[in-house]
Order: structure tokens, then C-alpha cells, then sequence
């Protein structure tokens, strides 16, 4: 493998007594899809949190080069702002500059197919399209690295298989995927897989 651009070492975490993630070895390279698996509960979400800086480790390292992307499983949106107006927000908070803004808003509203509800209020939004705001919401500053939590639940096939095409071009461009999901069907997409199970991390 390449140089890694995200590595964790004997990563672990503990709440009280549960232990969540017990020495957690992973690493992914430039321009590598990679995917963890496992059934709910067995720690991929917690994983992919301390991956993005979103909560600390109970103890190993975690280091991470070039800019972050993440997208968690529940959607971080205001429910009483339009689409339009959440991107606005968020393109704020992060300092994106217009041009940048506007293009990766225009490129990928369409990818995504969410660019007829750009003036709908979030809360009127289906399941599936408040998961596509998510996902452009983290791929707005066109991050080095992207990890995405279950980015596919509730969307419709036609955008299914955009987001895969978004994905097979953003690596062919040098970014780096991790995808974490309960379930992993195109298993052909992934440079490597791995499978989560009470707390460890195995290469499938």
C-alpha cells in the first residue's frame, strides 16, 4: 500500500466498563476505496468518529493527513432552512470560498440528483434526500479524505449508482473512501474490505 493517509494503532475505546473498540489496527492509502463491515453494535460508527476527530480514543494514535470529509449515519441539518440555505451555512462555518462553493454545490446537487429541492425546507425532505444533503454537506470542500457512515441508506438506485460513479472518480483523482456499512454489495469497488466484529477489525 501507499503512503497511509489515515492510520489508527492499537486503537481502543471504553465507556465505564464497555469496551467498544479494542486495538483497532487500520490504515488507507491514497486513492484506495476501503470498507469495514460488521453487524450493528460492533463498533464501525465509533471507528469512523474518532477516524474524523468527532470524539477522542481511549487510548493509540490516530493519524490523518490531508483534509477530512465525514458524513455521519444520522443527518446533521436544520430542519428549518432550506436545502439551499443549509449548504450556505455549513459552506460558511468552514470558510469554503465562493468559486469553490459553487462549483462543488452545482456538481454534485446534480451527481446526487437533489437540485430540485435546493428551495425545499429540510423538513419536508424524504429520508433519502435528507442522506443526499448529508453526503454533499461532507463533500463540500472537496476533501483529501472521505469517511462516510452508511452513505447509501434510503437512496434511490438511479442515485445509487451516481454515487458510485462520484466515488470511482474521486479515486481516480487521488481522494481516499473509507465506507463503513452494515451490509457490502459491490464488493468489486473496494480496494480493500474489512469486517468488524465486538471490537476488532479483520481484513475480510
Amino acid at each position: 500500500m501507499n503512503e497511509a493517509v489515515v492510520s489508527a494503532q492499537g486503537l481502543t475505546k471504553s465507556y465505564g466498563s464497555r469496551a467498544v473498540l479494542r486495538g483497532v489496527e487500520f490504515a488507507i492509502g491514497r486513492g484506495q476505496i476501503a470498507g469495514i463491515t460488521g453487524e450493528n453494535g460492533s463498533g464501525k460508527t465509533t471507528l469512523l468518529q474518532i477516524l474524523a476527530g468527532w470524539i477522542a480514543a481511549s487510548g493509540g494514535v490516530v493519524e490523518r493527513r490531508g483534509t477530512i470529509g465525514y458524513c455521519p449515519q444520522e443527518a446533521m441539518v436544520f430542519d428549518t432552512l432550506t436545502v439551499a440555505e443549509n449548504l450556505r451555512y455549513f459552506a460558511e462555518a468552514i470558510r469554503i470560498p465562493a468559486p469553490l462553493f459553487r462549483k462543488r454545490t452545482a456538481e454534485l446537487l446534480s451527481v446526487l440528483q437533489l437540485g430540485k429541492d435546493e428551495d425545499r425546507a429540510t423538513a419536508e425532505l424524504s429520508g433519502g434526500s435528507r442522506q443526499k444533503l448529508n453526503l454533499v454537506i461532507a463533500l463540500l470542500n472537496d476533501p483529501d479524505v472521505l469517511l462516510l457512515d452508511e452513505p447509501c441508506s434510503g437512496l434511490d438506485w438511479s442515485t445509487y449508482l451516481n454515487f458510485w460513479e462520484f466515488a470511482k472518480a474521486a479515486r481516480s483523482a487521488g481522494k481516499s473512501i473509507v465506507i463503513v456499512s452494515h451490509l457490502i454489495h459491490e464488493r468489486n469497488f473496494f480496494d480493500a474490505l474489512f469486517t468488524m466484529q465486538e471490537g476488532t477489525l479483520a481484513v475480510s
